[in-house]
């Protein structure tokens, strides 16, 4: 199983949690009908996952798939205090779907390909198990694309941190860019009929609500997740880096004039 960089621990889950399809998969949308069958790949706590099921109807079918079972018992209680009926979790390896062919209109993955050491192995078994007609759909963020205002010299050493970490945990941070050529290389763009789309999106962090919960998340972030641990086990940072750190978010969220925005690269391959 790949090392899953930022783990699970309350201040992940508490961002994840407030991912939706709205503000997350917008680029989806338009493709989504009633009734048809979707697998989400990396569903986390099941957010999104659960506003997918909620579109595609009650005769449509989700589920919603993560390597472990840590996360997929809060997956399932969100969805049932939803009354989604429509929706199941499973454990599963992106690697080898337990699936089989063409068994899913929509295949989704958010934020799933910028962790895995073979991307293109993982978006062909997404291909292998995606219907005629259907669509592949995912999107990554970009950390070399982010940019932020103040530029304060914490979140420098945060984000080359972050990077470095990433890539010891065999993932690519700056994944967004890449979807088009790891599309490429599956072999994709070669099927007869297949469709392409590349877009981008992009999350901004500039009100006051907005700043203090995206400063508040990455202080805890930066200490006390899988993300601090593997920082100091690989002894990429000292405990007092990783606090020091903490207090630049901090700082960074507490003045007005803080702007911070995440892009995102997005992808729809559509299969003939």
């Amino acid at each position: 199983m790949p090392a899953y960089t930022h783990g699970h621990a309350a201040a992940v889950l508490r961002s994840h949690r407030s991912r939706t399809a709205a503000n997350s998969a917008g680029y989806l949308l338009p493709e989504l009908r009633p009734g048809q069958r979707v697998l989400d790949v990396g569903c986390g706590p099941g957010t999104i996952t659960a506003d997918l099921a909620e579109l595609v109807g009650p005769d449509g079918r989700v589920v919603g798939v993560e390597p472990g079972a840590e996360v997929l018992a809060e997956a399932a209680r969100h969805a049932a205090g939803r009354g989604l009926a429509n929706l199941s979790y499973e454990v599963a390896d992106v690697y080898e779907l337990p699936y089989a062919d063409a068994s899913f209109d929509v295949v989704h993955a958010h934020q799933v390909l910028q962790h895995l050491p073979d991307p293109v192995a993982a978006l062909r078994e997404m291909r292998r198990v995606t219907a005629p007609g259907g669509v592949i759909a995912v999107r990554d963020s970009d950390y070399a694309a982010m940019t932020w205002y103040p530029q304060l010299p914490e979140l420098d050493e945060w984000l080359a941190l972050y990077r470095r970490v990433a890539r010891i945990n065999g993932g690519e941070p700056d994944a967004g860019r890449r979807l088009l050529a790891w599309a490429r290389a599956a072999g994709l763009a070669a099927e007869p009929g297949a469709t392409l789309v590349p877009s981008s999106s992009s999350w901004t962090f500039a009100d006051q609500d907005e700043r203090g919960w995206w400063s508040e998340s990455w202080a805890e972030r930066t200490t006390r997740t899988r993300l601090a641990d593997t920082a100091l086990a690989e002894g990429l940072a000292t405990p007092a880096d990783l606090d020091r750190i903490a207090a630049g978010w901090t700082r960074w969220g507490a003045d007005p004039d803080a702007w911070f925005a995440v892009l995102h690269g997005e992808l729809l391959v559509r299969v003939s």
